[in-house]
């Protein structure tokens, strides 16, 4: 059987000494500070242990950890790993109070606390600081998530490295509170805040409203994630924020030296954007694990993370262009494709794709992504066909590390666009996958649609990949510059890139510097441009400096990852520097508090507690799949049906989506015939889409694009692709009457659309 991760649903009589969190962001502009205070208290008669294992945000910098006990604060330092649990263990047997903060080896999604002896009766507050970059959305919003569900991560067979123990109860059970407050402020106003749960209004504090205080509803209940997307009036700008270092360091050294923080936004000529290309190798890769059955909110119970996946590979089938290849990958324990290797994009392979789409649940066990990208890049790259990969899943592995390397090594000969599925999807893995594959990253929760986040990734998969990236700088006399990211390997349109760097000697502060970054866009050589001043912002504290030493050990960490087994240990030693002058965490290093005061010893053994978190109901039946084959599961089950819910009874089918149902029809040149389907998509009769124009197809085409654009506006971002395929064909037809069939479709549909819109 495959080695699983286990969990531990605690009884819910055991008394858990952690009682509440509370959470306080402030974002300026696009950068988050997060403080967490967790609140322990000991109610049994013997000293306890705390062990609490939960998720952060994968790129977070974690940059203070200190416990207060009665009237005396603790701050914790930065030491290596193997040095911090020495000192913590010799604390403990000592009876002394120490407090351990350590990432996942695995997965730097993943942190665990331990708080070591709080004696009966005791309290202890434990604060946690963390920074961290805000992602831009497709409408511009800034996108915050505060994890709350850890679900188990799956670990496959023979994967290096122990498995990360995870104590979890139903998200309903959480024996403690949360409470979360915001605070943002930008140059800019801020237009509006938006959350997948309950807030109290906004609270401006100016009237230029470019500050703002937004609280969660009282009687949240901690059972999913805290997304905030938070909107400004203007769109991004460019923009550099020069930090000064730390007055007590070392100049020369990181936090020594100013840091500058480039924030760039591409703009691509619009006569290239506009264009899709008509070539390219698109291999999409589905997550059909057990987890993938659960419903992707909490209020649509029906409509299920596999089912929704599956609408989404009908849009993308559709929206292909005719000369490109594909092939479609979905995954568990093992994994499955539908053809032996990529084939051409006709009507044939498009309808075979699609019927054996209608067929995929949730129905092959673990999550194992590895082997599946391994074949994958093992079938030779297709001439003049540039490979693009959309992985989907709900991001519930444990070898997170082991598979980016494992694209990052392929980096050259695809691009990886990936998407996190439902709460709890690992951030480290889905941003990881884009970061490394060149690709675009895209998180679907809550009420979310897939389908209009996967289109616009389409769409960028679509348009000219940049090439010959960059960055030359131009700084005063006197001034060096260290490049601390690594380098830029893709540009999209409206997507912000960020470059921190260490700025070395000295110079006016008021002189001006600039930085250009060059690229080939569709064989034009483009460039953009930022100038900037080295006057240091002020009221920054050192944020920019965590974020880019933060940058720099993530770096290195995957440097020291794929030179692992080699002799030279330099690499993990610049690690363990970098994050100890830093006071940034990594995976070779922790955090360590001991109180060394006059209290006394603690007495007696210590009890072990484990801190549950909250995570969705489904792990048993992901057990389930995971330790029995199908054919054991039907065995035990009697005689179940096998289903696109695996070996569970099926709610009865929903209606399928009106826009889905016309999509479904379209063919793979992009034209709609004339039948009996296309008259009941379109909610009207056989006779009365008759039409005696020289064309049926023709006819049909212009139906469905009138019904697209009077009736699904809305849902544009979604079937924009496939209608610029119709149109093209439309225009390759060269059909005299198509101002009449406009005419005449608007006139039976009662729809005012023109021409020019539908883009003829």
């Amino acid at each position: 059987h495959p080695p699983f991760l286990f969990i531990l649903f605690l009884s819910v009589s055991v008394s858990v000494p952690l009682k509440s969190v509370e959470v306080e962001l402030e974002v300026r502009d696009h950068v988050a500070t997060v403080v967490s205070t967790l609140n322990y208290e000991n109610k049994e008669d013997k000293p306890l242990e705390a062990v609490f294992v939960f998720p952060l945000p994968g790129d977070a910098a974690v940059c203070h950890f200190s416990a207060t006990i009665g009237q005396t604060q603790i701050v914790a330092e930065v030491k290596e790993k193997q040095e911090a649990h020495e000192e913590y263990d010799d604390a403990l047997s000592s009876g002394q109070q120490a407090f351990l903060l350590e990432e996942s080896e695995q997965s730097p999604d993943i942190f665990s606390l331990s708080v070591g002896s709080l004696p009966p009766g005791e309290s202890a507050s434990i604060r946690l600081e963390y920074v961290t970059e805000l992602a831009v959305q497709a409408d511009d919003g800034l996108r915050f998530c505060l994890p709350a569900v850890l679900n188990p991560r799956y670990q496959p067979q023979g994967s290096e490295g122990a498995s990360v123990q995870v104590t979890s109860v139903p998200a309903s059970l959480v024996p403690y509170s949360l409470s979360f407050s915001a605070r943002v402020s930008s140059p800019r106003p801020v237009s509006k805040v938006e959350s997948n749960c309950s807030l109290d209004p906004l609270q401006y504090l100016n009237p230029e409203q470019t500050q703002t205080t937004v609280k969660l509803a009282a009687g949240h209940k901690f059972d999913r994630d805290v997304e905030l997307l938070i909107y400004y009036k203007d769109a991004h700008q460019p923009i550099a924020v020069v930090e000064a270092g730390q007055a007590s360091a070392k100049p020369g050294t990181l936090m020594g030296d100013p840091v500058v923080m480039l924030s760039l936004y591409p703009e691509f000529p619009q006569a290239v954007m506009s264009s899709v290309a008509s070539c390219g190798e698109f291999v999409f890769l589905l997550d059909r694990s057990g987890s993938m059955d659960s419903p992707m909110d909490h209020s649509k119970r029906q409509e299920s993370r596999i089912g929704s996946a599956r609408d989404t590979l009908l849009l993308l089938l559709k929206s292909l262009p005719m000369g490109c290849y594909f092939n479609i990958y979905s995954f568990g324990s093992r994994f499955q494709h539908i053809f032996p290797k990529s084939v051409e994009y006709s009507q044939k392979t498009m309808e075979e794709s699609l019927k054996k789409v209608e067929e995929m649940g949730a129905d092959l066990g673990g999550t194992e992504i590895l082997e599946p990208l391994k074949h994958i890049y093992s079938q030779s790259c297709i001439p003049n066909q540039p490979r693009q990969l959309f992985v989907f899943t709900d991001g519930e592995v444990e070898n997170t590390k082991e598979v980016i390397s494992l694209v990052k090594k392929n980096s050259g000969s695809h691009r990886c666009f990936s998407f996190g599925i439902g709460e709890g999807a690992s951030s480290a893995l889905i941003n990881g996958l884009a970061k490394e594959g060149g690709g675009h990253a895209q998180f679907i929760t809550g009420t979310d649609r897939m389908q209009p986040k996967v289109m616009q990734s389409l769409r960028f998969a679509l348009q000219p990949a940049v090439v010959d990236i960059s960055v030359t700088w131009d700084l005063p006399k006197g001034v060096s510059v260290t490049v601390l990211s690594p380098p830029i390997t893709a540009l999209f349109q409206g997507q912000r890139s960020l470059i921190y760097a260490q700025l070395t000697g000295e110079s006016s502060k008021a002189a001006e510097s600039c930085v250009m970054v060059k690229y080939s866009l569709a064989g034009h050589p483009s460039q953009n441009q930022l100038h900037f001043s080295l006057k240091p912002a002020e009221d920054t504290g050192l944020t920019v400096h965590r974020l880019a030493a933060r940058t720099l050990i993530r770096s290195l960490e995957m440097e020291e990852r794929e030179q692992r087994g080699e002799q030279d240990k330099g690499v993990k030693k610049k690690v363990v520097e970098c994050s100890v002058q830093s006071g940034v965490s990594s995976v070779f290093t922790a955090f360590i508090a001991v109180n060394k005061g006059d209290s006394e010893a603690v007495q007696g053994p210590l009890v072990r507690r484990n801190v549950p978190t909250p995570s969705e109901c489904f792990f048993k039946i992901k057990i389930f799949h995971d330790y029995w084959s199908f054919s054991e599961a039907e065995k035990l089950s009697g005689s179940t049906a096998r289903t696109d819910k695996g070996i569970f009874a099926v709610p009865k089918q929903t209606p399928r989506d009106p826009l889905l149902q016309l999509v479904s029809l379209q063919k793979a040149s992009g034209c709609w015939v004339l039948d009996s389907a296309l008259a009941a998509a379109l909610g009207k009769t056989c006779e009365e889409v008759e039409n005696t124009k020289p064309s049926a197809e023709v006819w049909a085409t212009i139906l469905a694009l009138i019904w697209l654009h009077g009736f699904k506006v809305d849902a544009q971002d979604e079937w924009q692709l496939l209608a610029m395929k119709a149109v093209s064909w439309l225009r390759a037809q060269n059909a005299s009457c198509v101002t009449e069939c406009v005419e005449a479709g608007n006139a039976l549909l009662g729809c005012n659309v023109q021409k020019d819109v539908m883009g003829l």
